[in-house]
């Protein structure tokens, strides 16, 4: 089970942090599909494989794990958005950020940030990577890092806003990372 802990579950106003259960898949699984059809809609390609099928991060895997983390108002059903907390890096951060600092290990590796379209403008992304921020402990790790396509000028400002720095391009993807605070 992935170590990540949760230590406030207060995002924001109304929006809770929880870590996804099994009966969580479909649901989550579905606002993943939701996001990616907005994406194309948009006319990004960016999750467009979601659409044929294929998951990378393999959801019910990924939650049976203790990686995935979803976000709601604790009074009503649907997901306001939800992310993945990686505890071990996967084949493809290994890819991208190589080991040659020697940290890959001492990273949690942020994935598939997404805000359902029903909340979108009401700042949950930069309230999401906050709370990742100073919601969670994750004991001995030193790091939160993640990446995104490199033409996609949006979330290549929106992380450096959130306090990401940049740490160059591999593949045509973008690494960000930043320190986890010391609790």
């Amino acid at each position: 089970m992935n170590a990540v802990h949760i230590v406030n579950s207060e995002v924001m106003d109304g929006i809770q942090a929880y870590r996804a259960k099994a009966e969580d898949a479909d649901a989550l699984s579905e606002l993943m599909l939701s996001t990616a059809r907005w994406l194309k809609s948009t006319g990004s390609t960016q999750w467009n494989k979601l659409l044929s099928g294929e998951d990378d991060h393999r959801m019910p895997d990924a939650i049976a794990r203790g990686d995935v983390f979803g976000f709601r108002d604790p009074d009503k059903a649907e997901w306001a958005g939800m992310m993945i907390l990686q505890w071990n890096p996967s084949d493809w951060d290994h890819r991208l950020w190589g080991n040659e600092d020697g940290r890959i290990e001492q990273a949690v590796y942020i994935h598939r940030l997404m805000v359902n379209r029903d909340y979108s403008g009401k700042g949950l992304g930069s309230a999401f990577l906050k709370w990742a921020e100073t919601g969670a402990s994750y004991p001995g790790k030193e790091f939160l890092r993640l990446d995104c396509i490199g033409h996609n000028q949006a979330l290549n400002r929106f992380y450096p806003s959130c306090g990401f720095r940049y740490c160059g391009e591999k593949d045509g993807f973008h690494l960000y990372d930043k320190p986890i605070p010391n609790k």
